[in-house]
C-alpha cells in the first residue's frame, strides 16, 4: 500500500472534515465520523475517551465549528476493546471516512493521524491547555507504520506507526495514502508503566528488545478489530 496518493486525494483535507472533537465535564478526546443515516451522525472513538461519564452527554465539535449534543451508543458493546461509538444529530452535511483495509497494510506504509491535543507546550516550560480552544487544537501527522504485532496488546491495540500522538488526540483517526480509516489512536509513545504498558492480550510481556521497539512506537486499534465486532460499517 506505499506510494503516494491515488490522483485528486488530499489526505490533510480529508481528515480534518471526518475529524470531531469530543468534550465532557471531565476532559475532552477526538473521533471520526463513520457513518450517516437521515439526521444522526454515528462517530467511532476510544472507550477511554467517554467512559466515566454518569450523565451521558457529550459535546461534539464538528470541523465547521458547530457544537451538538451526543450520547454513547452503549447498545454496541466491544468488551475488552478500547472502542466506543457516540451519536450526534443534525440537518448539516458532514463527510463520512472510507474504511480501508487494515489488514492490507505493510511496515513502511505512509499514515496519516489527526486529533485534537490537550495539551500544546508553547515552549518547554509552560503547556497550555486548549480545551476551550476548539478548532484550533486540531493537529494533523505524519509518518509511517511501525509495526504490526501479530499479538494484540490490551484492550486491542496491533498496530504501530511512527506518528506523534498526543494526550486528547485518543479516538481520532489513523488514515491511509488515500485518507481511508485503518485505525483509531489510543495509546502514545513511551508509556510511564514502562514494560507493563505493553502487555499483551493473554498476559503475557514482551522481550526487551521487543518492548523497546514497540515504545518508541504510537499504537491504534485496526480497523478490521472494529469491522470484526460489529460487520462491514
Amino acid at each position: 500500500m506505499s506510494g503516494r496518493p491515488e490522483a485528486g486525494v488530499s489526505v490533510p483535507a480529508i481528515a480534518q472534515q471526518v475529524t470531531v472533537r469530543i468534550l465532557t465535564n471531565e476532559g475532552a478526546g477526538s473521533g471520526a465520523i463513520v457513518q450517516r443515516r437521515g439526521r444522526t451522525y454515528t462517530v467511532l472513538t476510544c472507550a477511554h475517551v467517554v467512559d466515566g461519564i454518569s450523565d451521558n452527554r457529550y459535546t461534539i465539535l464538528t470541523a465547521d465549528g458547530n457544537s451538538h449534543s451526543a450520547r454513547w451508543l452503549r447498545s454496541i458493546e466491544f468488551g475488552d476493546t478500547d472502542l466506543a461509538l457516540v451519536q450526534f444529530t443534525s440537518d448539516r452535511s458532514y463527510r463520512v471516512v472510507v474504511m480501508g483495509d487494515s489488514n492490507a497494510l505493510s511496515v513502511g506504509d505512509t499514515v496519516y493521524a489527526s486529533g485534537f491535543p490537550n495539551w500544546i507546550s508553547v515552549n518547554s516550560r509552560f503547556p497550555v491547555d486548549t480545551h476551550n480552544w476548539g478548532l484550533r487544537a486540531y493537529r494533523l501527522t505524519t509518518g509511517r507504520v511501525g509495526m504490526l504485532s501479530a499479538r494484540s496488546l490490551e484492550r486491542g491495540y496491533k498496530l504501530g506507526y511512527t506518528n506523534d500522538v498526543e494526550n486528547g488526540m485518543s479516538g481520532g483517526p489513523v488514515l491511509d495514502r488515500n485518507g481511508r480509516l485503518i485505525g483509531i489512536n489510543g495509546r502514545l509513545k513511551y508509556a510511564l508503566a514502562d514494560i507493563g504498558a505493553y502487555t499483551f492480550a493473554d498476559g503475557t510481556v514482551p522481550s526487551e528488545v521487543l518492548f523497546r521497539q514497540m515504545e518508541a512506537l504510537s499504537w491504534a486499534i485496526p480497523i478490521a478489530t472494529f469491522q470484526q465486532k460489529v460487520g462491514r460499517f
